[in-house]
């Protein structure tokens, strides 16, 4: 293929390379298969450092035998966050904003699951823990980086018309407590980011999420036998069970907002007062705005005092933007406009879950989220992937990379 290029190319001067990365990424369907089933079978829990790393290292053979440049972020506890670069090397800077694929490669499943639950398919689906929430997203990023790639070295196209730049975290499932960090230095003024969660089972890419926060909240009393001298006792358990109800009413249906304690614990026996209790909390909003309301409520109800002799207090452990759709609407159009042209339909589509987007789109970078192949059931054993499509997905992320004004 001979096409000239110039230091800016314009899209219809870019569609036949377009046409040529879709071309080459049509004949990958099997070693994106393979390389699934490789990824699904490395344990990868978020607190598994061991693990989380090795998928990395897995991914990073990968791009580097196509001579991506790759490096790695170090974490303290957390899988280190690996990034790769196309078209701009790491010494050199960068004269456009880059686009960013973004993903996390740790799963809520324990270590030692792939021992008796490994990678499994039935035809075009495929099961196992993690295939689709992110390890086929996963692919289908490392794929597009390889596909570009493919372009820079089997075609006169010399530079692509932005940087590209892979960015894989190791603590998503956790509330990315480490990778957060590495996020918001690097995305910062970036041109796009396309975060590869799971495409949902409709069909639809995501195109907005709601924030989440997580809580401890702890609450001290005075033990004492519940049966010689209970008046002498002050219980923690009676005073979270107060608590818990007042952070309950803050759920409201109508604007998104939901509270659950999911975890609770405290107390010696049933006999004895309890001295201590221990709370897990859930938050759930749309806004940033409601975020911050919804945490000075919960601030508000954990010190406000119920019972002679109990004390509470709240941490806040981790916490995720919202995605809001007024971040995504311009990519999105832009991403239906390439899949209308690869012959499948999309849309937008928002969901409770958070996910890393929250951290991109709240700096300001327009971002879409679940751009990863369709898959279901996450978090759960009956996890699966529809691997057909697999192709059409990334082809669609390509071509939304290079093609992107």
């Amino acid at each position: 293929m001979t096409l000239s290029t110039a230091k800016k190319v314009s899209n219809s001067a870019l569609a036949p390379y377009a046409d040529l990365l879709c071309d080459w990424l049509a004949t990958q369907e099997d070693e994106m298969i393979q390389c699934l089933q490789k990824l699904v079978d490395t344990d990868s829990n978020s607190y598994d450092k061991d693990g989380v790393d090795a998928a990395g290292k897995l991914m990073a053979s990968w791009l580097e035998a196509d001579g991506i440049e790759c490096r790695w972020h170090k974490s303290a506890s957390s899988g280190d966050v690996l990034e790769a670069r196309i078209a701009s090397g790491f010494d050199k800077k960068d004269a456009q904003p880059a686009i960013y694929l973004m993903g996390h490669r740790d799963t809520v499943f324990p270590k030692g699951t792939t021992a008796t639950r490994g990678f499994t398919r039935d035809g075009m689906t495929a099961f196992g823990p993690g295939v689709a929430d992110m390890k086929s997203g996963l692919v289908l990023n490392c794929f597009v980086l390889r596909g570009l790639q493919y372009l820079l070295n089997n075609s006169d196209l010399t530079e692509l018309p932005h940087p590209v730049v892979g960015l894989f975290t190791g603590d998503e499932e956790i509330g990315s407590p480490e990778g957060r960090h590495v996020i918001q230095q690097m995305v910062k003024g970036a041109k796009a980011v396309f975060n590869a969660e799971p495409g949902r089972i409709s069909g639809n890419v995501v195109s907005a999420r709601k924030g989440g926060a997580s809580f401890e909240i702890l609450v001290k009393g005075k033990a004492a036998h519940s049966g010689v001298n209970h008046a002498d006792g002050a219980s923690a358990i009676g005073g979270l069970a107060l608590i818990i109800t007042e952070l309950h009413a803050l759920t409201n249906y109508e604007t998104g907002v939901t509270t659950n304690v999911g975890l609770i614990s405290g107390g010696m026996s049933s006999n004895t007062v309890a001295s201590d209790a221990t709370a897990k909390l859930d938050l759930r909003y749309i806004t940033k705005e409601q975020m911050v309301d919804a945490i000075d409520a919960i601030q508000a109800i954990v010190d406000t005092p119920r019972l002679n002799g109990v004390t509470a207090s709240v941490r806040l452990i981790s916490a995720f933007h919202p995605f809001e759709s007024s971040m995504s609407d311009v990519l999105l159009a832009h991403y239906q406009k390439q899949a209308e042209s690869l012959g499948f339909t999309v849309e937008g589509e928002f969901t409770g879950g958070c996910s890393d987007a929250g951290f991109t789109s709240s700096m300001g970078v327009p971002t879409l989220c679940g751009t990863g192949p369709v898959g279901a059931k996450m978090h759960t054993d009956g996890e699966l992937c529809l691997l057909d499509t697999f192709v059409p997905r990334t082809q669609a992320v390509a071509k939304s990379v290079l093609l992107l004004p």
